[in-house]
């Protein structure tokens, strides 16, 4: 079971990195698809691990970006972890729409929230719109891919 879950994980963050390759251009090189394969794994994974998906496969799509924020993106991938440790946790606990709110606002606002103080209230403001439509992309496709699992899986059951 340990080895199907390691696999399981590893095809997720690889997942993760090739959506972290399908850039959206709002400003930041780093805002990417990278979020969406995290956000699926939570039907197969722990919350910690799939938050690492998430953390991974930022960190992935910040190297093609060419880690434009520099070290921020330690931080930045420490956001991603928790916001979709918290999705898994909604999730588990069947928040239907309340899971898909705390990652939007989670992703798109309150990570960006430190670089208000960090880096400049001018960033922020710049990036916040960006962040929180890369969020609401990225939530839009995994819902979709979600809702499509879940219905397969209960043809399969009937």
């Amino acid at each position: 079971m340990k080895t199907r879950i390691l696999a399981l994980a590893a095809l997720f963050i690889s997942l993760s990195a090739i959506g972290g390759m399908l850039k959206i251009p709002l400003g930041i090189a780093s805002i990417a698809l990278d979020a969406m394969p995290a956000l699926v794994a939570v039907l197969f994974l722990s919350a910690p691990l799939a938050g690492t998906v998430a953390a991974l496969g930022h960190l992935a799509s910040a190297l093609y970006g060419g880690f434009p924020l520099g070290p921020f993106h330690v931080i930045i991938a420490l956001e991603m972890a928790l916001v979709i440790w918290l999705f898994a946790v909604l999730h588990r606990k069947d928040y239907k729409i309340g899971k898909w709110v705390a990652f939007v606002l989670g992703n798109g606002i309150v990570a960006a929230l430190p670089f208000y103080f960090l880096l400049s209230p001018a960033f922020f403001y710049a990036s916040v719109p960006g962040l929180v439509i890369a969020s609401a992309i990225n939530a839009l496709g995994a819902g979709t891919v979600m809702s499509i699992m879940a219905s397969r899986f209960r043809e399969r059951v009937k």
